[in-house]
């Protein structure tokens, strides 16, 4: 009956991933199915910390982020647990030797939620994305390399690059709720001339860098994973493409998002792309 209920914990982070990310369930979908249960695990997992410090206003998220931590030990120690987000995480997390360094980077940045708005250096702003993206890159490329040390040394820097690019491109989607309502400012650049399209379009050029990079580990990814790899990627940065052409101020007005018409072109797309060893993709 345990492998039930370790089924029953992966399907409850699939469940969770696909309510609240349709476009990421989407790209996990193309992954083989030990993977797909691996990188849901994981997206259960963040995501749950980062509803604590963005969405329980009323209640105490400082209690509630310790209590969360220190399930996630026990249930590290104990080998199981009762909550089946912590459950299905903690057999990634043996199964695949994600180290403990990337989940303490993730809780530190998730606590600097609760006592930090306003990030006005480079470093706070690298330092902040590090803990909450980049080390989520390299839980997600543990699982893709699957035991391959050298593998996943050679894509440590692309992997961690595509986090923090997608990062990006949702501060920059959401930076309306970021700013008025949980009154945050990720963004060191903001603290010098506030959001314009002249610092919106600094911001995309950084992006685009990381894009770059990180496109020449993508294509160096396991074949059984690269598709679900792909279409993130591709969604991603289709999603800067939109935020290049729309105005900061308008940005500030209303939240843009991919049409789904545009999703499932990319997702067959990515598919095709990858199935037909096609030509790496434009940046649109």
């Amino acid at each position: 009956m345990l492998k039930l209920f370790n089924e029953i914990s992966f399907k409850t982070s699939s469940l969770i991933t696909n309510s609240y990310s349709t476009s990421f369930s989407s790209a996990v979908s193309l992954l083989d199915r030990e993977s797909q249960n691996a990188i849901f695990s994981i997206y259960g997992f963040v995501r749950f910390a980062d509803e604590i410090v963005d969405t329980f206003h009323d209640f105490d998220k400082k209690e509630l982020l310790e209590k969360f931590e220190k399930d996630y030990y026990d249930a590290i120690e104990k080998g199981i647990s009762l909550n089946p987000v912590l459950n299905s995480f903690q057999l990634t997390v043996r199964k695949y030797n994600i180290p403990d360094d990337l989940i303490q980077s993730f809780l530190t940045s998730m606590k600097t939620d609760l006592i930090k708005q306003n990030h006005v250096s480079e470093s706070e702003t690298d330092s902040y994305i590090y803990g909450s993206a980049e080390v989520v890159g390299l839980m997600c490329l543990r699982v893709f390399v699957d035991g391959n040390e050298t593998l996943y040394n050679e894509l440590e820097v692309p992997a961690r690059k595509l986090g923090s690019a997608f990062q990006k491109v949702n501060f920059l989607r959401d930076i309306k709720t970021d700013t008025e309502f949980l009154k945050r400012q990720y963004f060191f650049h903001l603290s010098e001339k506030g959001f314009t399209d002249e610092v919106k379009n600094r911001i995309a050029d950084d992006i685009e860098g990381e894009f770059n990079t990180s496109m020449e580990g993508l294509k160096r990814l396991p074949d059984k994973v690269k598709p679900g790899v792909l279409i993130a990627y591709m969604y991603f940065r289709r999603l800067l493409h939109i935020i290049r052409k729309t105005p900061a101020k308008t940005l500030m007005s209303k939240r843009i998002r991919v049409p789904d018409r545009i999703k499932l072109m990319l997702l067959l797309k990515a598919y095709l792309t990858c199935r037909l060893k096609l030509p790496a993709i434009s940046k649109n």
